[in-house]
């Protein structure tokens, strides 16, 4: 039995009906997973595909997809099922008809929906289990207080891999970690519901919709998720407008922006190497300097 004959069987399984790829092609765009697209009977499903050892990175996103649904603020693809096929590790997806955010009104429509999502709140930072940043794990133990999760559940955990690079950087981290606090003396955002990798290539139009995909979700700053939007090419300026004129941001967002973005600065250094060392070593000296005056 293929491959593609494999999936079908499961895709039929978890439907409840038969179903069988009359074609199946590669889908590009991702540096993780493999990804397919297999047509038949006038469906179309989106297929990622990984080792067997990576199933618990597809668990993880297909919780996330679930949350990101139930907020009901973007079209989200719906997982159908995620297990072991064949001795891979796979997620199948509605296959869902995307579209960059290129366009005025859809900028506006994501800006909207970023911003809807956010009302979607919780009492504690954290999440119901933890789960991946890439292919990083992200821990989410839930805490009470914004400052010490993202010291204790982001930075640090970053900083510990990135101590390969030299000390210098870890212990500069460090003594920001430690100091975190003072970032949040006049600034106690509430626990909203987080996309957590929001970068211009996980969101799309799907029709009229904004879409997004690939979370990394939990519960924290609603102004982190808007930093990292502004990373790796950003989002057309009306999706800011729109997200502002929806819920504008308190003073001192800028400062931390870079704060949040270091945490993907981190993570990008760790999973693909020296290239984003001085990127981030910078957004470290920046931080301590505002903190020390």
């Amino acid at each position: 039995m293929t491959l593609s004959e494999s999936l079908s069987a499961e895709i039929g399984r978890a439907r409840g009906r038969p179903f069988r790829a009359a074609a199946s092609r590669e889908a590009g765009g991702g540096c993780i997973h493999r990804a397919l697209v297999l047509e038949g009977g006038g469906e179309r499903w989106f297929v990622k595909l990984n080792s067997a050892q990576a199933l618990p990175i597809f668990e993880a996103e297909q919780d996330g997809l679930v949350a990101l649904a139930a907020a009901n603020a973007f079209r989200v693809p719906q997982p159908l099922c995620c297990g072991i096929v064949d001795g891979q590790s796979c997620l199948v997806l509605e296959h869902l008809d995307l579209q960059p955010v290129a366009e005025r009104d859809g900028a506006i429509a994501c800006g909207r929906a970023l911003a809807a999502l956010h009302r979607t709140t919780d009492t504690r930072y954290g999440w119901r289990r933890d789960n991946f940043i890439g292919a990083t794990p992200q821990a989410n133990t839930e805490s009470g207080s914004w400052a010490r999760f993202f010291a204790d559940a982001r930075l640090r955990p970053q900083l510990e891999r990135a101590a390969v690079h030299g000390q210098a950087l870890r212990e500069k981290g460090e003594s920001l970690a430690s100091m975190l606090p003072a970032f949040f003396l006049d600034h106690r955002p509430q626990p909203s519901l987080l996309h957590g990798d929001l970068w211009h290539g996980n969101a799309a139009m799907c029709g009229n919709a904004p879409a997004v995909f690939d979370p990394a979700v939990y519960c924290g700053d609603r102004e982190a998720d808007l930093a990292m939007t502004e990373l790796f090419g950003g989002f057309p300026e009306a999706f800011y407008a729109a997200y502002r004129e929806a819920w504008p941001l308190s003073e001192g967002y800028e400062s931390r922006k870079t704060l949040y973005n270091l945490y993907h600065v981190l993570n990008h250094l760790n999973l693909f190497g020296a290239g984003y060392l001085r990127q981030a070593e910078r957004m470290i000296d920046r931080l301590l300097a505002e903190l020390r005056g």
